[in-house]
């Protein structure tokens, strides 16, 4: 048998964009003669629709688009996923056409509720229908994303016995996603005796990126194909010729961070009509971070830096943040923000005086956050260039930023990266040459919104505080269990209890890229307003 990968990138709601991959594949398998053809999971209409499925007319013109693809089928073999209605009821559903004809349909039974996923809120799960179908003399078993990894639908399915089994899927990145999808297809690989295909979608869609890797595992448990990370594929499986199949590699940790930011800020930007970008440079390491990303992502030419020093601005700051421009070979302009900031000052210093609140103290520096914001908003109104913010997560976790300053903007790239992660990937970056300068990345962080200001002066070190954010959020341990791995104890609970203060702040945040399992906004849900706290 010989199957084509399709580890394509469909989008959300263009549905005859996504008509058009599917029929470009089809042309193509003709020409290659491919026994089957294999989509990811809901290619159809992009992952996740959403409430798109709730309404009649987008579910009119995915039943329209299916019938219209089934009718286009060729002598190859077509496994595609879609929606479908199934009377009232909504499925996630497997399509088997072939020669213009609808073969079999097979319906996802285990529908995810958790992290990203809310498939439950739309689907009613498949019945325990049959799930292997006789095609041209093979036996092919169908799953889709979250079956296979579910023991007891697995140990119905290996009595039965198949030739191959197809698995679609839109599977999100984060970081040892891949290595765990292929412990489990090696280990079914080995249960079922037989080929498993797990074909993967690729690309930015909101906050969560798809990354391929696309993958064949042979029945003894081997590694026979494997498509490239964060890249669209077309890899063919011929059951004939195993030893012929390419097998891409996997990068490291940080090199797959890299490229799920570079996807979702290039999928991000221009699915939305954007092309071009504009941020904020303070010299510091966050913003020449984002900015070295959205060039990789849209190119040189679309990103526009903007400088913004105010009296509290160092020397340094100001030339890290020149040097960064003509590294990236980016345009950039300077606005500075002293007479907008005194103006503001000069307008409440009236009322702040009647109310004895005269002295000096984090409203002021709020205020110079607040200017800088109104001009990038101002740029990004006018010139319609989309405003990328620069905080990362372990500011957003304590608060370490200022609503509707360094916090407005429509992207957040860095949301879900921490602080030690963005040393890691500038060092990276720098590999490649000199990208972000060596002073940007060996000063002490500051935020310079008054004199001599360090990041320190209200954190501890950031290596210490991203271990202590990472043990509370991503493993979710205990306040005691996290003080028994021999960090100081009131630093602990101040840093725990900042960040339940912060949530309201993380929920006027703009949406970024999820790069772990537990991103702020879809994965980690708190309220706002609750009365729980560790002691």
């Amino acid at each position: 048998m010989k199957i084509q990968l399709m580890q394509c990138a469909p989008r959300v709601g263009d549905i005859y964009g996504n008509v058009s991959i599917i029929l470009q594949a089809i042309k193509k398998a003709a020409q290659t003669h491919a026994d089957l053809l294999l989509f990811p999971e809901l290619v159809l209409t992009g992952y996740p629709p959403e409430d798109l499925l709730l309404r009649p007319a987008f579910m009119d013109s995915v039943t329209q688009a299916t019938q219209h693809i089934i009718q286009q089928s060729q002598t190859s073999i077509l496994v595609f996923g879609a929606p479908r209605l199934d009377g009232s009821q909504l499925k996630n559903s497997a399509f088997i056409a072939q020669n213009g004809k609808l073969i079999a349909i097979y319906d996802k039974q285990h529908l995810p509720n958790y992290g990203v996923f809310d498939e439950q809120r739309y689907f009613v799960a498949g019945d325990g229908q049959q799930s292997i179908f006789k095609v041209d003399n093979w036996r092919i078993g169908i799953s889709i994303c979250e079956d296979l990894w579910h023991d007891n639908l697995a140990a119905q399915q290996e009595k039965q016995g198949c030739d191959v089994w197809l698995n679609l899927n839109a599977s999100p990145f984060h970081l040892n996603k891949q290595h765990a999808r292929e412990q489990l297809t090696t280990r079914r690989a080995k249960q079922f005796h037989c080929p498993i295909v797990y074909v993967n979608a690729v690309g930015g869609q909101d906050e969560v990126v798809f990354d391929g890797g696309s993958h064949v595992v042979d029945s003894t448990g081997n590694m026979s194909l494997r498509s490239p990370l964060f890249q669209q594929d077309t890899a063919c499986f011929d059951s004939a010729a195993i030893a012929e199949h390419p097998i891409a590699e996997i990068p490291e940790d940080i090199a797959q961070v890299h490229s799920a930011l570079v996807c979702g800020v290039r999928d991000y930007v221009l699915r939305n009509g954007s092309t071009d970008v504009v941020i904020g440079l303070s010299g510091g390491i966050d913003s020449a971070l984002t900015a070295a990303i959205a060039v990789e992502a849209l190119g040189a030419t679309h990103v526009l830096g903007v400088l913004l020093p105010s009296s509290c601005s160092s020397a340094h700051s100001i030339s890290d943040a020149e040097a960064l421009v003509q590294n990236l070979g980016i345009q950039s302009i300077t606005l500075p923000i002293h007479d907008s900031v005194t103006a503001i000052e000069t307008t409440l210093a009236p009322t702040f005086k009647a109310w004895n609140k005269a002295a000096p103290d984090v409203t002021e520096e709020n205020i110079q956050a607040r200017a800088r914001g109104i001009l990038l908003m101002a740029i990004s109104n006018k010139t319609g260039r989309m405003l990328l913010t620069t905080g990362n997560k372990s500011e957003m976790a304590v608060g370490y930023a200022t609503l509707y300053g360094d916090m407005a903007g429509g992207f957040a790239v860095l949301k879900d990266v921490y602080k030690m992660q963005v040393f890691a990937l500038c060092h990276h970056l720098n590999q490649q040459g000199d990208v972000i300068p060596q002073n940007t990345i060996d000063k002490p962080p500051s935020a310079e919104l008054r004199p001599d200001q360090k990041d320190s002066d209200s954190l501890p070190d950031y290596a210490v505080l991203d271990a202590i954010l990472q043990a509370s959020i991503e493993e979710r341990l205990s306040v005691q269990d996290i003080i028994a791995q021999g960090y100081d104890a009131q630093e602990v609970k101040r840093i725990i209890h900042l960040l339940h203060l912060a949530e309201y702040k993380r929920r006027q945040a703009p949406p970024g890229i999820k790069i772990s399992q537990r991103a702020f906004g879809r994965d980690r849900r708190y309220p706002i307003t609750h009365a729980f706290r560790e002691e």
